[in-house]
């Protein structure tokens, strides 16, 4: 879902996510006269080792030490209640095997939270929501 969202602290993340949301759906109406449709797939926090791979700084900048630890405070609550990966499976399965494949498809309930959201609340209601979820300064 971060190819739909901002991803503070990790703008490199979502970064490349947007730019597969961006190729796909190009990639989609290129090869859509061939019979072959793209299909995105995009699940929320999911319940793998992803957070503990993470890649701390040689030298930390003081001015983010807050931010930080409420950042690892944050994934250490919704980590353990994250979607499983067989959910985001049976949704590839689903794309895969769709009849009349849809453009984008969301894995879990927070994602189709998000999606939702992103897509009907003005663009002020939904950052005042994201900088609350993700405990930042209003």
């Amino acid at each position: 879902i971060l190819g739909l969202i901002p991803a503070p602290y990790s703008s490199h993340y979502s970064a490349v996510k947007h730019a597969v949301e961006g190729y796909s759906e190009s990639l989609d109406h290129e090869v859509r006269a061939f019979n072959i449709r793209v299909s995105v797939v995009e699940p929320g926090f999911v319940r793998t080792v992803f957070d503990q791979n993470g890649i701390e700084p040689d030298s930390p900048l003081k001015e983010y030490d807050q931010a930080r630890a409420g950042f690892k405070a944050l994934l250490a609550d919704v980590m353990p209640k994250a979607d499983l990966p067989e959910v985001v499976a049976a949704v590839i399965l689903k794309a895969a095997n769709d009849a009349r494949p849809k453009h984008r498809y969301t894995a879990g309930k927070t994602a189709r939270q998000i999606s939702i959201l992103r897509r009907f609340a003005p663009a002020g209601v939904f950052d005042k929501s994201l900088r609350k979820e993700l405990r930042l300064p209003v």
